[in-house]
């Protein structure tokens, strides 16, 4: 089968590789779609898992099941998660997956963008959902991404009339304006210094955009907000600097997640009475669990996500460093699928 490698950032390969054997327990699926995920486009993140099949965001079709499968048979339609808890850790009893070692552990084989992909059995019992007929293999892409937007909002705990402020408007940004209304916001302002990005928020939802090549965000949300700020202030880019405009925007009793770690060497320097007199809060979130994926199905089966909506551009195996090369250009495109025949 064919299956994409990376070996460094800029050195992407397809190359044929033995198609997994299954065990007792396992699923071979027969890959349909797979994302591009924007995280695996920063570069430092993903060399430092070289050398890989690349991609985690696959759905397909189940061609062969291992002894004592009962839960899928050949034929059905999956959406799998690249890692799966063992639901009876410490970490697992507090819903908080991704800091059980079972779930860091796991993995799909040999990866999302190939041909076929091997479903170890934990992979299979604790997170992969059966995709409705309703959705399209594209569609069942986004289920990974828009869960660890769930999770991210979760934890956010948007109050009801919120204004939140989502800071850079990518694919991800994009989902996070798209569902955080569904969480409470009654006024969403999106921060980006793309046009082409800037424009698909105010068509997803967003009520304010800031074009930050052209403005000063800070100045320009005070202008939006009558002096108030925002109250959940969300930071997309793997930035420092970012994070520390995010907690500037942020207002009083307000909230500040970072969505997406910063550089390995970067240092974020903090005044601690700023955040203590004016209560704010710095939350955290990374990647998401198998409750998360749950409510990402049904998010998407209500048509809030689709593929109609997000995905911009589609590639064979065979271009997948082309399509890993838009996602990281990050200008006029969103969502990157690899699409097999």
């Amino acid at each position: 089968m064919k299956a994409a490698k990376l070996y460094n950032f800029n050195d992407i390969r397809i190359e044929d590789i033995p198609i997994p054997e299954i065990g007792p327990g396992d699923a071979l699926i027969r890959t349909h779609a797979c994302g591009i995920c924007s995280g695996d486009v920063m570069p430092w993140y993903i060399e430092k898992k070289a050398l890989l099949v690349i991609g985690h965001e696959p759905t397909g079709e189940i061609v062969e099941t291992g002894e004592g499968v009962t839960s899928f048979k050949p034929g059905d339609r999956v959406f799998t998660h690249h890692h799966a808890p063992c639901f009876t850790c410490r970490f697992c009893r507090r819903g908080d997956y991704v800091q059980c070692e079972t779930w860091k552990n796991t993995k799909i084989i040999p990866g999302g963008i190939s041909e076929y992909i091997l479903i170890p059995r934990i992979n299979l019992e604790n997170d992969t959902l059966s995709l409705p007929d309703t959705l399209s293999y594209e569609d069942g892409t986004l289920i990974e991404p828009t869960a660890c937007v769930v999770k991210a909002l979760k934890r956010a705990g948007i109050r009801r009339g919120d204004t939140v402020l989502v800071i850079g408007l990518g694919f991800m940004g994009q989902l996070n304006v798209l569902l955080a209304r569904k969480y409470g916001a009654g006024k969403i302002i999106g921060a980006d210094m793309v046009q082409f990005r800037l424009q698909k928020a105010k068509e997803l939802g967003a009520d304010e955009v800031i074009d930050v090549s052209k403005n000063n965000l800070i100045e320009a949300l005070k202008e939006l907000t009558n002096g108030e700020m925002a109250d959940v202030v969300i930071v997309g880019p793997n930035s420092a600097e970012a994070m520390k405009q995010g907690i500037g925007s942020t207002g009083a009793g307000g909230k500040v997640l970072f969505f997406t770690p910063a550089k390995p060497d970067e240092k974020l320097i903090l005044d601690p009475n700023e955040l203590y007199f004016k209560d704010i809060n710095i939350i955290t979130s990374y990647s998401c669990g198998p409750t998360d994926t749950a409510d990402a199905l049904e998010i998407i089966e209500s048509g809030i996500v689709s593929a109609e909506k997000l995905v911009t551009h589609r590639f064979p195996i065979e271009k997948t460093a082309e399509a890993f090369r838009l996602t990281a250009e990050a200008k006029d495109s969103f969502k990157s699928v690899i699409v097999f025949e």
